[in-house]
């Protein structure tokens, strides 16, 4: 056999044999099926700050032109805040939870700076602003105290593009300007770059000029925005992955429903013999010909129009969609709502076949999901530095005086609830419910805050209720101290038991 082929190393006496190079990774070979695969090599940031702003205008035209794009946003919305994400205050005093609850409850009405929205439709307005464009900023703005607010404090939502993504250099000192964020040199975010207006808006008939941006502080902003790679600045549009296939598939429809329109306008034509009389070569050239009797119209539905002798006209037979044009819509609709992270049901409305069970496993999936942006996105970067702020401000306007052991951290660590999920088969679901907390699996205070009430408001609800039908001298089937689940009365013989004088 013959000896393999060995090469000496440069200037010493060393021998080594080559080792041939054999791909680890089917996805790394250079096939000829994949030759062509040759994806940018990119940071985290580079890749989007590049095509950030085409990505939001054709987001937000998307939005604006294409029902299924709008009918994907207002879901995510919907059910990621819904009606709102609430606090619940969890200090060590019951009667100062209830007074921060009730104060924080007059405060929602006021927090809104444009006066359009309650806290909680900010919410909904910083998702929607977020996932249509990729990220929303909120300035936090103290407020005078002659501006009677209850706590002196608003909030104001501002789009992404308020942050100039191309804005990369030096900041203050040693700082450094990513994507108009400035961090300072451990890391932190130090200040965001902001321009004083919309700078694609109009104001007062003319472009807003905003020459310059100015640098607002980190601890009076916050940046609302789904970052998948770590160390990524900004978020890009949700839809992203969307915007191709949901353009091509609303062509695709257009087309199809011009195609069905020509078809629909196919008429009958009745020839005369008429060689004596002249027309005009053209026969859709006029409203009216010369010729009596024969009027040469558009086509419409239905029509029988009359020609002359001596014209012949060849239709063109557009062909049908056929029985695989839903099916193929279909298929394209599942993959704009996988790549929206919504049900294909919810984007359609199309809930044909489906039975109570599958849609029960679907909806599971679908809301593991939004508990996870609700928690990660909206929770963390935008309820908790909000309520602590309201908090800072609460306090030194003296409309929040915390007991004696009340911190202002303990007063921030509120726990956010959102809004309850809808029941699919309500008596299951509550059975269910109350088996967990029977068999000790589930206490009631976690259940009921599960579905997004207080606790102790329900208690106070309920002491009332029976104080108001003891006092009236009322059984209810509903009141288990005087009947059983079944309806049977819960004390001995056939009376109910007597009202407690307490």
């Amino acid at each position: 056999m013959r000896d393999a082929v060995r090469y000496r190393i440069k200037g010493t006496r060393t021998y080594v044999q080559p080792v041939a190079s054999v791909g680890g990774y089917d996805a790394a070979s250079v096939a000829p099926r994949l030759v062509r695969w040759q994806p940018p090599v990119s940071g985290p940031n580079n890749l989007l700050l590049g095509s950030l702003a085409t990505l939001r205008a054709r987001s937000r035209d998307s939005v604006r032109q294409n029902g299924y794009a709008e009918a994907g946003v207002e879901t995510l919305v919907s059910n990621i805040v819904g009606t709102g994400i609430k606090p619940q205050f969890v200090t060590s005093d019951p009667e100062f939870n209830r007074q921060l609850a009730d104060l924080f409850l007059e405060w929602t009405d006021e927090a809104d700076a444009d006066g359009r929205y309650d806290f909680y439709g900010l919410q909904a307005l910083a998702a929607r602003s977020m996932i249509e464009g990729g990220d929303c900023f909120t300035r936090l703005r103290a407020r005078l105290p002659q501006d009677r607010l209850s706590v002196p404090f608003q909030l104001q939502i501002l789009e992404g593009e308020f942050c100039p993504a191309y804005k990369n250099d030096g900041g203050i000192g040693s700082n450094q300007v990513i994507a108009g964020v400035e961090f300072d040199t451990i890391g932190r975010r130090f200040g965001y770059h902001l321009f004083a207006s919309h700078p694609n808006d109009q104001a007062w008939g003319r472009l807003a000029q905003n020459v310059d941006t100015t640098l607002v502080p980190a601890s009076e902003v916050t940046h609302l925005a789904l970052t998948r790679r770590p160390g990524m600045v900004r978020g890009e549009p949700w839809l992203t992955r969307a915007l191709v296939k949901m353009h091509d598939l609303d062509l695709y429809d257009d087309a199809q429903l011009t195609r069905q329109q020509i078809a629909a306008l196919f008429s009958g034509f009745v020839t005369e013999a008429s060689p004596e009389l002249g027309v005009e070569d053209e026969v859709f050239g006029g409203d009216v010909t010369t010729v009596p009797g024969v009027e040469l119209a558009s086509l419409e539905p239905g029509t029988m129009q009359e020609l002359p002798s001596g014209k012949k006209i060849e239709w063109s037979e557009p062909p049908s969609p056929g029985d695989s044009y839903e099916a193929f819509v279909k298929q394209q609709m599942r993959a704009v709502a996988v790549s929206l992270g919504v049900l294909y049901e919810q984007l359609s409305g199309d809930y044909a076949g489906l039975s109570d069970r599958q849609f029960r496993v679907a909806a599971n999936e679908f809301r593991r999901r939004c508990a996870t942006w609700q928690h990660h996105l909206v929770v963390f970067q935008w309820c908790r530095p909000v309520l602590r702020r309201w908090v800072e401000l609460g306090i030194l306007s003296g409309a929040i005086k915390p007991p004696a052991g009340v911190t202002l951290r303990m007063i921030a660590r509120a726990k956010w609830v959102p809004q309850a999920w809808a029941y699919i088969n309500p008596v299951q679901d509550v059975q269910a419910k109350q088996l967990e907390i029977r068999a000790g699996l589930a206490s009631r205070s976690g259940t009921v805050s599960a579905d997004g009430d207080d606790v102790e408001q329900i208690d106070a609800e309920m002491a009332a209720d029976n104080a108001r039908a003891d006092r009236l001298k009322l059984v209810l089937d509903t009141d288990p101290r005087k009947t059983t689940s079944a309806g049977a009365n819960a004390g001995q013989g056939d009376e109910p038991k007597p009202a407690s004088k307490n």
